[in-house]
C-alpha cells in the first residue's frame, strides 16, 4: 500500500512539473515570437531579432556589453567607409572592451539593400565582417522592427525621430539603454571618444 501511495505521489509531482514546463515553454515561445511593446520597453534586452541565418536571437544575449546598433545598406555611397570603420572598431574593441556591433540591413532608403540574404552575406564576407549581422528589416513605418521603433523614440532625432538614412548609429550602454544617436555621415571611427564613456 505504501509503495502504491508513493507511486501515486510521484506521478502527481511529475504531472505538476510537466505542466509547469509546458507553461514555461509556452511563455518563452511567446516572448521569442512577440517582442516587447516598444512603448513599454525599458531596455533593448526586451526584444528579439532574427540573425542573418534566420535564427531568433534574444537581444538580452548582449547584456553587459556596450553596443553599436546600425542600419546598413550594401549599395549606399556610405557603405565603404562605414563598413571599413565598423570592422576596425570591432577588431580593436571587440575582445578588449567587449564591444558588440549589431548590423541590420534595410532597403527603405533609395532601394540600396535590394539583394537577398545570400547576396548580403557575400558582400559582408568580402569586407571581413565578423560582427553580428541580422535579417533585413524596416526601421521606419508600421512594419518597422520593434527594436528600431524603441531606439528612435528613446534617443530623439532632429526635426523628427524617424531614421533619416542608411548607417544611422545608436550607442547602447551595458544596461541596454540607448544613450547616443549618431547620423549616417558620422564615421564610426569618430565614435571612439563616445564609446569610451561607456566601456
Amino acid at each position: 500500500m505504501r509503495l502504491f501511495l508513493s507511486q501515486i505521489k510521484k506521478a502527481v509531482v511529475n504531472s505538476v512539473n510537466a505542466r509547469k514546463y509546458v507553461a514555461y515553454s509556452s511563455t518563452m515561445a511567446d516572448q521569442m515570437q512577440n517582442p516587447q511593446d516598444p512603448k513599454k520597453a525599458s531596455s533593448i534586452f526586451e526584444f528579439n531579432a532574427k540573425n542573418i541565418k534566420g535564427e531568433v536571437v534574444p537581444i538580452s544575449d548582449y547584456k553587459g556589453h556596450v553596443c553599436i546598433i546600425v542600419n546598413v545598406a550594401s549599395q549606399c555611397g556610405l557603405a565603404g567607409n562605414n563598413y571599413k570603420d565598423l570592422v576596425d572598431l570591432h577588431e580593436q574593441y571587440g575582445e578588449s572592451k567587449g564591444l558588440k556591433i549589431l548590423a541590420f540591413p534595410c532597403n527603405q532608403f533609395g532601394n540600396q539593400e535590394a539583394g537577398n540574404t545570400d547576396e548580403i552575406c557575400t558582400f559582408v564576407s568580402k569586407r571581413n565582417v565578423k560582427f553580428d549581422m541580422f535579417e533585413k528589416v524596416d526601421v521606419n513605418g508600421s512594419n518597422a522592427h520593434p527594436l528600431w521603433t524603441y531606439l528612435q523614440n528613446t534617443v530623439k532625432g532632429t526635426i523628427s525621430n524617424k531614421i533619416k538614412w542608411n548607417f544611422t548609429k545608436f550607442i547602447v550602454d551595458k544596461e541596454g539603454k540607448p544613450v547616443e544617436r549618431h547620423s549616417p555621415t558620422t564615421n564610426p571611427k569618430d565614435l571612439v571618444k563616445h564609446l569610451e564613456k561607456y566601456f
